[in-house]
């Protein structure tokens, strides 16, 4: 007896088939309201990051204009007018004292923070995932002294050591050091999760069956292991890049990442601690910018982890 299948029975069956693994993780991602809330997020201050000189230069200040008719003397420097100055000359308001436009400091203070953390997280990613695939692949020795190697650099207390480095290093393009500094103490942790995951993938049988057919080593890492850790890699990186921009705010607002005169949301937390009783919204507008795209990327991360894993995610 033959079942024929209705022809939209048929046309759904052949979709769900043509559908790829990434087509039905973005389907699940968008099905969630907190992933679409932190990539939308994201978005905003990336365009905003790029955008900077032509938003600064409608606003008319850039990051190191000052305006002293936007601060009182008599008020110890203080901004003219409520909300820390907030005016139409001056969006967001103006830094007291010198009255530079809080709007424009943070436009550059957020190209700064996503440039130091995207480019770290890239730089960890291709030194983390190259040692943690060769560790895991070819085993033996060459697993030994990575993994090693791996559990020497966990060991340092990474905070203490990038700000002595920091500190030492004096004459030096604040932000390359940043970013090399940043990655010499992050990219074990990816590489040891790239290392497990290799393990598992080697001995599967597609990869057994290239090693027996005579394929160069070379070419399965690239063409079978690699692949299938694409989905890995991109979660942990996302998640990553949160703490990477805590770390360099945090870096910067111990005065020893950017320094002046280039703006960042770590110099501007820094220099509104001092106001922070007679002009909240200096202190205020970097932490909210600081705390918004932190929660996006980590609410952006949690929800790709279930999205492209969803029989290990939480839901």
């Amino acid at each position: 007896m033959t079942v024929e299948l209705a022809p939209a029975a048929v046309e759904v069956t052949d979709r769900q088939k043509a559908a790829s693994p990434w087509r039905l993780a973005w389907g699940r991602l968008r099905r969630r309201p907190a992933a679409m809330v932190g990539l939308g997020i994201i978005a905003f201050f990336v365009l905003a990051a790029l955008l900077a000189p032509v938003l600064t230069a409608i606003s008319g200040y850039g990051p190191a204009d000052t305006d002293k008719y936007a601060i009182d003397p008599y008020l110890g420097g203080l901004p003219r007018g409520a909300f820390g100055g907030m005016s139409p000359q001056h969006w967001l308001g103006v830094e007291p004292m010198l009255g530079r436009d809080i709007f424009a400091r943070l436009l550059y203070g957020a190209r700064i923070s996503l440039l130091v953390s995207f480019s770290a997280a890239l730089l960890i990613t291709v030194v983390g995932v190259a040692l943690g695939v060769t560790a895991g692949y070819f085993g033996g020795r060459i697993d030994a002294v990575i993994s090693r190697f791996m559990d020497v650099m966990m060991s340092f207390p990474s905070l203490i050591f990038m700000i002595a480095l920091l500190s030492v290093v004096k004459n030096a393009n604040r932000v390359l050091l940043l970013v090399v500094v940043m990655s010499l103490f992050t990219w074990p942790y990816i590489a040891r999760v790239i290392r497990g995951q290799t393990i598992s993938l080697k001995r599967r049988e597609y990869v057994e069956a290239a090693r027996a057919s005579g394929t160069p080593s070379l070419r399965i890492l690239l063409t079978e292991i690699l692949p299938n850790l694409t989905s890995t890699v991109i979660v942990y990186v996302t998640l990553a890049i949160p703490g990477l921009i805590g770390s360099e705010a945090g870096l910067t607002y111990l005065g020893v990442g950017v320094r002046p005169p280039t703006p960042s949301w770590g110099q501007m937390i820094t220099d509104a601690q001092l106001y922070y009783k007679v002009d909240p919204m200096f202190f205020v507008l970097p932490c909210a910018c600081l705390f918004l795209v932190v929660l996006a990327f980590t609410l952006l991360g949690d929800a790709l982890r279930d999205a492209l894993d969803p029989k290990g995610g939480h839901g």
